[in-house]
């Protein structure tokens, strides 16, 4: 079920309405057309970056890191020491460096530093750990250019929420420095769909389905030859002991909200530095919103706020 502009959640600004009836478009275009291709499906979502608000004062440069080819955004006077690695969403499958430019670029600016938003290999053609993989060898490729790792923060919306906290598990495992901060934008963790708020909030979020999450999960998990409790691919169940700090956010109408607070809960229990910030009546990624909407400007300066400590 989705939701309309008319429908309005109580206290949200008119602006925030662009991205509910965004959501609200594509869900008609994928429910009336059965035989929707996997091209035709990522053009939809490169549409992503249309409610966000082109920022002033920064300027882009496409380059490959690591053997993984991105965007760099770069505002003017940020401190090119400090590296945002920005991993889009869209289920691991759609999304991409171009759809999430403009998002990441909004975020560096308020925080002045740069950001890198890779373009890593999706789902079905590449399943899971290539997607961790190509953020682990990013990474790796901006400390061995001299970016300290405590400089450089893993964030990411969605499915690339859940790799900005998959990349710094990975990092772990193989006895590697972690980022300094990580943050995650509405991330999607639960790859067994057990959260309950897929049920309470499906006639609110405007976009999220069980279906969409099932279509993605096969995707991304080999068509069930993974299981879905890798701790790499669906972070709630990794330990988070010595995680850096944690800034998770979701939109209260979304249907994934609970994958943000189990998140910050597990987190917490785990002794991490967590921020959790809910916005009331906001859709899936309302950050997106930014230069837009208020919502989204006063979450990413709350983020920077967070991010000078």
């Amino acid at each position: 079920m989705t939701t309309t502009p008319s429908s309005r959640p109580t206290g949200t600004s008119a602006e925030s309405d662009a991205l509910r009836a965004l959501y609200a478009d594509w869900s008609d275009i994928i429910a009336g057309t059965p035989d929707l291709t996997m091209r035709l499906f990522r053009s939809i979502f490169d549409e992503w970056h249309q409610p966000t608000r082109e920022p002033e004062d920064v300027t882009y440069r496409e380059e490959t890191v690591g053997g993984v080819p991105g965007i760099w955004t770069l505002p003017i006077g940020a401190d090119p020491t400090k590296v945002l690695l920005y991993t889009h969403g869209g289920g691991f499958a759609v999304g991409s460096a171009s759809s999430h430019r403009k998002l990441a670029a909004h975020v560096a600016k308020a925080l002045g530093v740069t950001a890198f938003v890779l373009d890593y290999r999706r789902a079905p053609e590449h399943p899971h750990p290539a997607q961790v993989e190509d953020g682990v060898a990013a990474f790796t490729a901006l400390t061995e250019r001299g970016i300290a790792p405590a400089d450089i923060t893993t964030i990411g919306d969605s499915a690339g929420g859940n790799l900005a906290v998959a990349i710094p598990l990975a990092l772990r495992e193989r006895g590697g420095p972690l980022p300094g901060r990580i943050v995650a934008f509405s991330p999607w963790l639960d790859m067994e769909n057990a959260g309950g708020t897929l049920v309470t909030n499906d006639a609110t979020d405007a976009l999220i389905t069980v279906p969409l999450l099932e279509g993605m999960i096969a995707g991304v998990l080999a068509e069930g030859r993974i299981d879905p409790r890798t701790p790499l691919a669906n972070p709630l169940h990794a330990d988070l002991t010595g995680l850096p700090p944690l800034y998770v956010n979701a939109g209260s109408a979304e249907s994934l909200v609970d994958n943000a607070t189990r998140l910050a809960e597990r987190a917490r229990a785990a002794g991490v530095d967590v921020t959790l910030s809910v916005a009331e009546g906001m859709q899936h990624v309302f950050p997106f919103l930014a230069g837009s909407a208020p919502e989204a400007d006063e979450e990413i300066a709350a983020i920077a706020k967070w991010f000078r400590g």
